[in-house]
């Protein structure tokens, strides 16, 4: 399987498969799948993984798991544990995609499609991803500045600011930084902007 990964190689790394398998096998499918995660659990560096399919009767399976680093990742991706166990679904499984996410590149990534040819994109320049960042982190640390700095002035610096990260750090990263990126993805990626009406 042939993925490009991003980002650094000391972080989280999380792998999307996508896999297809005739919807008349579903019930063997789903075992494989299980063995799968199950055999995945124990390595090192293992932070959880799981499935879903496209729908009702659908034959596309989709797989995600996470490992803590790229070592850990290559450990259960290199091991004779998953050669059998892909070696079982021959004749099965037809393996479509592979993504792979690691750090805070994966935001600026365009999804990927893998097959049997390497693709050669790139993340956008790190002064572009840092600009991005910025145009979200400036205007949320003002508002919680004026907000919660305010009820929070006579509290110690260190919960302070954990309560203050611990509220801002989930707004960025689940709400924010995605809706912005998206709309900047022609900026990041070099392309010219789409007009709507």
């Amino acid at each position: 399987m042939l993925a490009r990964m991003t980002g650094t190689p000391d972080g989280p790394v999380t792998v999307a498969i996508t896999r297809r398998a005739d919807p008349a096998h579903g019930t063997e499918m789903h075992a494989w799948v299980q063995a799968g995660m199950t055999m995945a659990q124990q390595f090192d560096g293992y932070l959880g993984g799981g499935w879903v399919r496209s729908g009702v009767g659908s034959g596309e399976w989709h797989m995600l798991y996470r490992f803590a680093d790229a070592s850990s990742l290559a450990a259960w991706e290199g091991s004779p544990q998953r050669q059998w166990w892909l070696h079982t679904a021959q004749g099965l499984v037809e393996h479509t995609r592979t993504e792979r996410r690691t750090g805070i590149e994966g935001w600026f990534d365009p999804p990927e499609e893998r097959s049997l040819v390497e693709h050669t994109a790139s993340a956008p320049p790190r002064w572009k991803q840092a600009t991005t960042i910025w145009v979200v982190f400036f205007p949320l640390n003002l508002l919680a500045t004026v907000t919660l700095g305010r009820l929070l002035a006579d509290v110690h610096v260190v919960p302070r600011v954990m309560v203050t990260t611990l509220v801002l750090t989930p707004v960025m990263t689940y709400l924010l930084l995605p809706w912005v990126t998206r709309r900047l993805d022609w900026w990041l990626h070099g392309r010219p902007r789409r007009r709507h009406g």
